[in-house]
């Protein structure tokens, strides 16, 4: 990619984010007064409207807006009203948490759909093939929360063989990955699957029969590269609403992420927890569609002429 193409993408990163503020702030701000949640049962009321002044909460709509604004152009991403520290280091150290299980959720699609996408394909209209089919809409049906649920109760509770709760090492990230990454796997399966069919029917892919190379060869060196490209637009496309079904996911299991950090916040109404919130994922989401950019010219050179 070129360094005046790079330019150009993160040029149109500014407008995205500054709609994705707006938003955001409207939101919470008609969510109403967090007041009640920050103070004691026994407070009086003078107390409350000293605490509602102190956080500028009695401004009109425009003046906390353009002071957020003029905040977050200055690096200040305000204070968290639960935490009672600034709201950035808050949501800043849970962002690997988020990043884990979305690799996770990711690396247990891609494994569990790139065999079988590409068993089925070779396999056309077989028995596997109609079961491998059965399969993926079962897996495209079922919502990740009750998957999260029956993995808990059947290897958490009945067979106890991994945690269902928190973080602490590699076998607390597999039953929230495969909770995240099932209904990808399923989706990913078909589209490799008809990608595959596609691609094999192609001139040139008959001509390398024609050559007398090994249907091996012919498969992964002239059929797969080609087939993955749509592959990888959908894997791109699923990154970013994985860290959107890593909200369900986390909160499920206790997962120490921003997914369950932004639950906790709308429970309290911590706005600058969820704002700075929400701007990091959309900047992650904004980063992601960048990488895979870059990706779709590494698997076919000739989009970069």
């Amino acid at each position: 990619m070129s360094g005046r193409s790079l330019l150009g993408k993160l040029l149109q990163f500014l407008p995205v984010l500054y709609i994705v503020s707006l938003i955001v702030f409207v939101l919470v701000y008609l969510t109403g007064d967090p007041s009640a949640l920050l103070i004691p049962e026994d407070a009086t009321e003078e107390d409350r409207l000293a605490l509602v002044a102190a956080w500028g909460l009695d401004q009109p709509f425009y003046v906390q807006y353009l002071r957020y604004m003029g905040n977050i152009l200055s690096g200040d991403f305000g204070v968290s009203y639960r935490y009672g520290t600034e709201a950035l280091p808050v949501v800043l150290e849970r962002i690997p948490a988020t990043l884990q299980l979305t690799a996770g959720g990711l690396v247990v699609a891609v494994l569990i759909a790139l065999p079988t996408g590409i068993f089925a394909a070779l396999r056309r209209n077989s028995l596997p093939d109609f079961a491998i089919s059965a399969v993926t809409v079962l897996g495209k049906a079922m919502p990740n929360f009750w998957v999260g649920i029956m993995l808990i109760l059947v290897f958490g509770v009945w067979l106890r063989l991994v945690p269902v709760s928190g973080s602490g090492g590699f076998s607390h990230l597999i039953l929230p990955a495969i909770t995240l990454g099932t209904g990808f796997a399923a989706e990913l399966t078909k589209l490799i699957r008809s990608s595959l069919l596609e691609v094999m029917g192609q001139d040139y892919v008959r001509t390398a029969r024609a050559k007398g190379l090994s249907e091996t060869r012919v498969v992964l060196h002239h059929g797969l590269r080609n087939a993955l490209i749509p592959a990888v637009t959908m894997t791109s496309l699923h990154a970013i609403a994985l860290l959107g079904g890593a909200l369900v996911t986390e909160t499920v299991f206790s997962w120490p992420g921003l997914g369950q950090l932004v639950v906790q916040a709308i429970y309290t109404k911590d706005m600058a927890v969820i704002q700075i919130a929400v701007f990091v994922i959309t900047l992650m989401a904004l980063t992601i569609n960048l990488a895979t950019d870059a990706l779709y010219r590494l698997i076919d050179p000739r989009l970069s002429r």
